[in-house]
């Protein structure tokens, strides 16, 4: 027996007559906030804008350190939405270092906050000349040379681094000569407010920095004519406190102090480093 399907009555396409147009009209509803989220974000563009205009920090570490010194302070910056870089500083040659620095901000377009610490001073400081785009310089325990001086120089010309007795020499090729703190020693001359787990790490890792860096003259120093900021460590046991007040009065720089802070300030005080860092970037503004 065959089953013959009865022909829908005129009623029965009345009703899927009216079940189909509700269901074209709620696919068409729904198709609406589609095409609407395509369309342009005034809002959000503007955003982008903002973060956009915001200037690039540039830190540059010092010697016996590298760019995971500036960790705490990286992510706290990023936080904020500046552009980070941690430049891998060589500690070979003054001149050479700050030369490296230069083309490295040859290629950062917009402007740039350059931030040094320790020995990464004198690189700034070097390197700024001649950038237009650099808008703020800021010294975080760091060397601020003159014309002539060296970091060595200016160690040497104040009371209280014991930095000199802790050093250990060591030769390489060519005839060079690297200096890295020893280790037992590392703790009380360069981080002394940085949990002892960390230090210890820290020394093992260190990078060495060449004698010649250190004893090499600067040249004509960029915070004359770049606006400065200054952190100051205030038990700092690598470069006298005293030392860091003078050279950041010379440079009229905006100058904070942070009590008991050793050298290794960035490791212990990220936040307060941070805060300097942006203060130089919304004067910039």
């Amino acid at each position: 027996m065959t089953y013959t399907e009865p022909a829908p009555s005129r009623r029965a396409l009345l009703r899927r007559k009216s079940v189909v147009i509700p269901a074209l009209a709620a696919a068409a509803l729904l198709a609406v906030p589609a095409s609407s989220q395509a369309a342009p974000n005034p809002a959000a563009g503007a955003a982008r804008a903002v973060k956009a205009a915001k200037p690039t920090i540039v830190l540059v570490h010092g010697a016996f350190a590298d760019s995971s010194s500036w960790d705490g302070v990286v992510t706290r910056l990023e936080r904020d939405g500046y552009p980070v870089l941690g430049l891998a500083n060589p500690l070979r040659d003054l001149a050479g270092d700050a030369a490296y620095l230069s083309s490295v901000l040859d290629s950062i377009p917009g402007p740039v906050v350059l931030v040094g610490h320790s020995y990464g001073g004198a690189v700034i400081t070097d390197a700024a000349a001649g950038h237009p785009n650099v808008k703020a310089l800021v010294y975080i325990a760091a060397f601020a040379p003159d014309q002539g001086e060296s970091s060595l120089g200016i160690t040497g010309e104040y009371p209280g681094s014991q930095l000199p007795s802790s050093l250990v020499v060591r030769s390489f090729p060519g005839g060079g000569q690297d200096a890295y703190i020893d280790q037992a020693a590392f703790r009380k001359v360069f981080a002394a407010d940085v949990p002892a787990g960390r230090t210890r790490l820290m020394a093992a890792e260190q990078r060495p920095v060449a004698v010649a860096a250190l004893a090499a003259p600067s040249s004509a120093p960029a915070w004359r004519s770049i606006p400065s900021w200054y952190l100051v460590a205030g038990a700092d046991q690598a470069i006298p406190p005293a030392a860091e007040r003078a050279m950041a009065q010379r440079a009229h720089a905006h100058t904070v102090t942070i009590p008991g802070a050793s050298h290794a300030v960035s490791v212990s005080h990220p936040g307060a480093v941070a805060d300097l860092v942006r203060a130089a970037a919304r004067a910039t503004a």
